[in-house]
Protein backbone atom coordinates (compact mmCIF):
# COMPACT_ATOMS: atom_id res chain seq x y z
CA UNK A 1 0.00 0.00 0.00
CA UNK A 2 1.61 3.10 -0.97
CA UNK A 3 1.10 6.58 0.74
CA UNK A 4 0.65 10.00 -0.69
CA UNK A 5 2.76 12.88 0.54
CA UNK A 6 2.22 16.24 -0.57
CA UNK A 7 4.46 17.37 -3.73
CA UNK A 8 6.68 19.82 -3.14
CA UNK A 9 6.64 23.27 -3.69
CA UNK A 10 7.77 24.69 -7.28
CA UNK A 11 10.22 26.81 -7.77
CA UNK A 12 8.91 30.25 -7.90
CA UNK A 13 9.05 32.16 -11.26
CA UNK A 14 11.70 34.32 -11.95
CA UNK A 15 10.44 37.99 -10.83
CA UNK A 16 7.62 36.64 -8.62
CA UNK A 17 8.06 36.96 -5.13
CA UNK A 18 7.90 34.29 -2.46
CA UNK A 19 5.33 34.41 0.13
CA UNK A 20 5.21 32.50 3.49
CA UNK A 21 2.24 30.65 2.34
CA UNK A 22 4.11 29.12 -0.35
CA UNK A 23 6.82 27.73 2.53
CA UNK A 24 5.86 24.44 4.41
CA UNK A 25 5.35 24.90 7.96
CA UNK A 26 8.11 23.77 10.27
CA UNK A 27 7.12 21.68 12.98
CA UNK A 28 8.19 23.43 16.35
CA UNK A 29 10.38 22.31 19.29
CA UNK A 30 8.92 20.29 22.09
CA UNK A 31 11.31 22.26 24.52
CA UNK A 32 8.64 24.91 26.15
CA UNK A 33 6.80 21.33 27.07
CA UNK A 34 10.01 19.45 28.65
CA UNK A 35 10.57 23.04 30.10
CA UNK A 36 7.19 23.35 31.99
CA UNK A 37 7.76 19.72 33.22
CA UNK A 38 11.44 20.07 34.74
CA UNK A 39 9.98 23.19 36.50
CA UNK A 40 7.11 21.46 37.92
CA UNK A 41 9.44 18.61 38.86
CA UNK A 42 11.97 20.81 40.86
CA UNK A 43 9.70 23.12 42.47
CA UNK A 44 7.79 20.19 43.53
CA UNK A 45 11.40 18.75 45.15
CA UNK A 46 12.41 22.11 46.36
CA UNK A 47 8.49 21.90 48.62
CA UNK A 48 9.06 18.28 49.97
CA UNK A 49 12.55 19.39 51.02
CA UNK A 50 11.46 22.68 52.73
CA UNK A 51 8.22 21.10 54.63
CA UNK A 52 11.25 18.36 55.46
CA UNK A 53 13.38 20.48 56.95
CA UNK A 54 10.65 23.20 58.38
CA UNK A 55 8.38 20.87 59.75
CA UNK A 56 10.41 19.12 62.53
CA UNK A 57 12.27 23.04 63.39
CA UNK A 58 8.23 23.97 64.39
CA UNK A 59 7.10 21.22 65.84
CA UNK A 60 10.28 21.72 68.73
CA UNK A 61 9.55 25.11 69.12
CA UNK A 62 6.27 24.38 69.89
CA UNK A 63 7.00 21.26 72.05
CA UNK A 64 9.07 23.67 73.54
CA UNK A 65 6.06 26.04 74.99
CA UNK A 66 4.49 22.77 76.15
CA UNK A 67 4.11 20.41 79.97
CA UNK A 68 5.49 17.42 79.55
CA UNK A 69 1.39 15.44 79.92
CA UNK A 70 0.78 17.53 76.64
CA UNK A 71 4.37 16.51 74.93
CA UNK A 72 2.68 12.96 75.48
CA UNK A 73 -0.59 12.89 75.02
CA UNK A 74 -1.36 14.96 72.07
CA UNK A 75 2.08 15.46 70.39
CA UNK A 76 0.86 17.32 67.29
CA UNK A 77 -1.81 20.20 68.41
CA UNK A 78 -0.54 23.40 69.81
CA UNK A 79 -0.10 24.53 73.23
CA UNK A 80 -2.52 24.98 75.56
CA UNK A 81 -0.38 27.68 76.99
CA UNK A 82 2.60 29.37 76.59
CA UNK A 83 4.96 27.69 79.56
CA UNK A 84 8.16 29.86 79.51
CA UNK A 85 8.88 28.16 83.23
CA UNK A 86 10.23 25.89 80.54
CA UNK A 87 12.89 28.27 79.02
CA UNK A 88 13.62 29.80 82.56
CA UNK A 89 14.43 26.68 83.56
CA UNK A 90 16.63 25.24 81.12
CA UNK A 91 18.44 28.71 81.24
CA UNK A 92 18.80 28.22 84.87
CA UNK A 93 18.57 24.70 85.99
CA UNK A 94 19.99 22.91 83.31
CA UNK A 95 23.22 25.75 82.92
CA UNK A 96 22.51 26.25 79.57
CA UNK A 97 23.36 30.41 80.61
CA UNK A 98 27.21 28.88 80.82
CA UNK A 99 27.15 26.81 78.11
CA UNK A 100 25.81 29.62 76.41
CA UNK A 101 28.55 31.72 77.23
CA UNK A 102 31.34 28.93 76.38
CA UNK A 103 30.47 28.85 73.43
CA UNK A 104 29.56 32.27 72.07
CA UNK A 105 33.66 33.10 73.40
CA UNK A 106 34.91 29.90 71.51
CA UNK A 107 32.99 30.12 68.40
CA UNK A 108 33.59 34.12 68.02
CA UNK A 109 37.20 33.90 69.27
CA UNK A 110 37.94 30.65 66.25
CA UNK A 111 35.60 32.57 63.77
CA UNK A 112 37.63 35.96 64.32
CA UNK A 113 40.70 33.84 63.31
CA UNK A 114 39.68 32.12 60.96
CA UNK A 115 38.61 35.30 58.70
CA UNK A 116 41.71 36.60 59.32
CA UNK A 117 43.98 33.88 58.64
CA UNK A 118 42.47 32.38 56.12
CA UNK A 119 41.96 35.78 54.09
CA UNK A 120 45.67 36.57 54.58
CA UNK A 121 46.67 32.98 53.34
CA UNK A 122 43.82 33.09 50.43
CA UNK A 123 44.98 36.36 48.83
CA UNK A 124 48.72 35.45 49.06
CA UNK A 125 47.77 32.11 47.32
CA UNK A 126 45.60 34.01 44.89
CA UNK A 127 47.93 36.82 43.63
CA UNK A 128 51.24 35.96 44.02
CA UNK A 129 53.25 33.50 41.95
CA UNK A 130 56.39 32.52 44.33
CA UNK A 131 57.69 28.53 44.10
CA UNK A 132 55.35 25.96 45.70
CA UNK A 133 52.51 28.49 45.40
CA UNK A 134 50.27 25.14 44.24
CA UNK A 135 51.52 22.82 46.32
CA UNK A 136 50.80 24.89 49.59
CA UNK A 137 47.26 25.17 47.93
CA UNK A 138 46.76 21.77 46.99
CA UNK A 139 47.93 21.08 51.00
CA UNK A 140 45.15 23.25 52.08
CA UNK A 141 42.94 21.03 49.50
CA UNK A 142 43.64 17.74 50.97
CA UNK A 143 43.13 19.02 54.62
CA UNK A 144 39.48 18.94 54.08
CA UNK A 145 39.39 15.31 52.73
CA UNK A 146 41.74 14.59 55.81
CA UNK A 147 39.00 12.36 58.31
CA UNK A 148 38.71 14.44 61.92
CA UNK A 149 38.61 10.95 63.23
CA UNK A 150 42.13 9.52 62.36
CA UNK A 151 43.33 13.13 64.75
CA UNK A 152 41.58 12.95 67.64
CA UNK A 153 44.19 10.75 69.23
CA UNK A 154 46.96 12.70 68.26
CA UNK A 155 45.54 15.87 68.92
CA UNK A 156 44.52 14.89 72.35
CA UNK A 157 48.45 14.69 73.02
CA UNK A 158 49.75 17.67 71.00
CA UNK A 159 46.68 19.64 73.18
CA UNK A 160 47.57 18.17 76.47
CA UNK A 161 51.66 18.63 75.95
CA UNK A 162 51.19 22.18 75.08
CA UNK A 163 49.14 22.75 78.35
CA UNK A 164 45.97 23.66 76.37
CA UNK A 165 43.83 21.02 77.52
CA UNK A 166 40.75 22.20 79.24
CA UNK A 167 40.69 25.55 77.86
CA UNK A 168 39.29 27.97 76.09
CA UNK A 169 42.08 29.44 74.30
CA UNK A 170 43.04 25.60 72.96
CA UNK A 171 39.55 25.04 72.02
CA UNK A 172 40.10 27.99 69.67
CA UNK A 173 42.74 27.49 68.21
CA UNK A 174 41.68 23.90 67.25
CA UNK A 175 38.67 25.01 65.96
CA UNK A 176 40.88 27.24 63.78
CA UNK A 177 42.70 24.72 62.23
CA UNK A 178 40.19 22.76 61.65
CA UNK A 179 38.22 25.23 59.24
CA UNK A 180 41.20 26.74 57.80
CA UNK A 181 41.43 24.03 55.00
CA UNK A 182 37.76 25.31 53.82
CA UNK A 183 38.30 28.59 54.68
CA UNK A 184 41.54 28.88 52.15
CA UNK A 185 40.10 26.99 49.62
CA UNK A 186 36.79 29.08 48.96
CA UNK A 187 38.59 32.38 49.44
CA UNK A 188 41.05 31.61 47.19
CA UNK A 189 38.79 31.01 43.82
CA UNK A 190 36.85 34.26 45.32
CA UNK A 191 39.84 36.70 45.32
CA UNK A 192 41.07 35.71 42.09
CA UNK A 193 37.79 37.01 40.83
CA UNK A 194 38.56 40.63 42.54
CA UNK A 195 39.78 43.03 39.70
CA UNK A 196 43.94 43.59 39.69
CA UNK A 197 43.18 47.23 38.50
CA UNK A 198 42.46 48.10 42.01
CA UNK A 199 45.21 46.82 43.51
CA UNK A 200 47.73 47.93 40.95
CA UNK A 201 46.58 51.10 41.45
CA UNK A 202 47.34 51.30 45.14
CA UNK A 203 50.71 50.08 45.02
CA UNK A 204 51.21 53.09 41.84
CA UNK A 205 50.09 55.71 45.27
CA UNK A 206 52.69 54.04 47.66
CA UNK A 207 50.29 51.91 49.46
CA UNK A 208 52.01 49.34 51.25
CA UNK A 209 50.63 45.36 50.39
CA UNK A 210 49.42 45.02 54.04
CA UNK A 211 47.44 48.42 53.91
CA UNK A 212 46.31 47.26 50.19
CA UNK A 213 45.01 44.23 51.39
CA UNK A 214 43.31 45.18 54.65
CA UNK A 215 41.62 48.61 53.36
CA UNK A 216 40.79 47.64 49.33
CA UNK A 217 40.98 43.83 49.03
CA UNK A 218 39.29 43.29 52.55
CA UNK A 219 36.31 45.18 51.75
CA UNK A 220 35.39 43.88 48.23
CA UNK A 221 35.96 40.23 48.89
CA UNK A 222 33.16 41.03 51.89
CA UNK A 223 29.98 38.62 50.64
CA UNK A 224 33.04 36.07 50.14
CA UNK A 225 33.92 36.21 54.15
CA UNK A 226 30.52 36.57 54.75
CA UNK A 227 29.65 33.47 53.10
CA UNK A 228 32.28 31.65 54.14
CA UNK A 229 32.03 32.99 57.56
CA UNK A 230 28.42 31.92 57.62
CA UNK A 231 29.61 28.12 57.02
CA UNK A 232 32.14 28.10 59.82
CA UNK A 233 30.14 29.37 61.96
CA UNK A 234 27.32 26.72 61.45
CA UNK A 235 30.18 24.20 61.77
CA UNK A 236 31.96 25.22 64.70
CA UNK A 237 28.67 26.09 66.51
CA UNK A 238 27.24 22.54 65.99
CA UNK A 239 30.52 20.84 66.60
CA UNK A 240 30.76 18.21 69.15
CA UNK A 241 33.33 15.43 68.83
CA UNK A 242 36.31 18.24 69.17
CA UNK A 243 34.73 19.56 72.39
CA UNK A 244 33.89 16.28 73.80
CA UNK A 245 37.75 14.98 73.11
CA UNK A 246 39.63 18.28 74.28
CA UNK A 247 37.12 19.92 76.66
CA UNK A 248 36.43 17.60 79.87
CA UNK A 249 35.99 20.17 82.14
CA UNK A 250 32.09 20.11 83.56
CA UNK A 251 32.38 24.07 84.09
CA UNK A 252 33.82 24.81 80.21
CA UNK A 253 31.26 22.81 78.36
CA UNK A 254 29.87 24.31 75.04
CA UNK A 255 26.15 23.72 73.70
CA UNK A 256 26.45 20.51 72.08
CA UNK A 257 28.09 19.00 74.95
CA UNK A 258 25.18 20.82 77.54
CA UNK A 259 22.55 19.64 75.53
CA UNK A 260 23.77 15.86 75.54
CA UNK A 261 24.20 16.12 79.37
CA UNK A 262 20.74 17.71 79.78
CA UNK A 263 19.31 14.95 77.52
CA UNK A 264 20.57 12.39 79.91
CA UNK A 265 19.65 14.17 82.93
CA UNK A 266 15.99 14.73 81.85
CA UNK A 267 16.31 11.63 80.85
CA UNK A 268 15.62 10.22 84.09
CA UNK A 269 13.60 13.10 85.60
CA UNK A 270 11.25 13.33 82.49
CA UNK A 271 11.59 16.82 82.35
CA UNK A 272 11.51 16.56 78.67
CA UNK A 273 10.03 20.35 78.00
CA UNK A 274 12.85 21.43 79.44
CA UNK A 275 14.92 19.35 77.35
CA UNK A 276 12.99 21.06 73.88
CA UNK A 277 13.52 24.49 75.27
CA UNK A 278 17.16 24.02 75.38
CA UNK A 279 17.57 22.38 71.79
CA UNK A 280 15.80 25.45 71.03
CA UNK A 281 17.77 28.03 72.43
CA UNK A 282 21.09 25.89 70.48
CA UNK A 283 19.43 26.16 67.29
CA UNK A 284 18.05 29.87 67.23
CA UNK A 285 21.66 31.80 66.92
CA UNK A 286 22.43 29.74 63.53
CA UNK A 287 19.28 30.67 62.20
CA UNK A 288 19.20 34.11 63.34
CA UNK A 289 22.47 34.94 61.33
CA UNK A 290 21.64 32.57 58.35
CA UNK A 291 18.54 34.84 58.13
CA UNK A 292 19.84 38.11 58.25
CA UNK A 293 23.06 37.60 56.04
CA UNK A 294 21.13 34.86 53.82
CA UNK A 295 21.99 37.64 50.95
CA UNK A 296 24.89 38.31 51.12
CA UNK A 297 25.61 34.68 51.27
CA UNK A 298 23.97 33.43 48.20
CA UNK A 299 25.79 36.77 46.42
CA UNK A 300 29.15 35.30 47.80
CA UNK A 301 28.30 31.74 46.15
CA UNK A 302 27.62 33.37 43.04
CA UNK A 303 30.41 36.07 43.03
CA UNK A 304 32.84 34.71 40.40
CA UNK A 305 30.37 32.45 38.26
CA UNK A 306 29.76 35.40 35.62
CA UNK A 307 32.66 37.61 34.85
Amino acid sequence: MKTTQPPAPLPAEPGVPVTKADVPPRRQPARKTEGKVLNVFSHGVLVIWAVMVVLPLLWAVMTSFKDDSSIFGSPWSLPDKLHFDNWSRAWTEANMSDYFLNTVLVVGGSLVGTLVLGSMAAYVLARFDFPGNRFIYYLFVGGMSFPIMLALVPLFYVVNNMGLLNTIHGLILVYIAYSLPFTVFFLTAFFRTLPTSVAEAAFVDGASHSRTFFQIMLPMARPGLISVGIFNFLGQWNQYMLPTVLNTDPDKRVLTQGLVQLAVSQGYKGDWSGLFAGLVMATLPVLAAYVVFQRQVVRGLTAGAVK
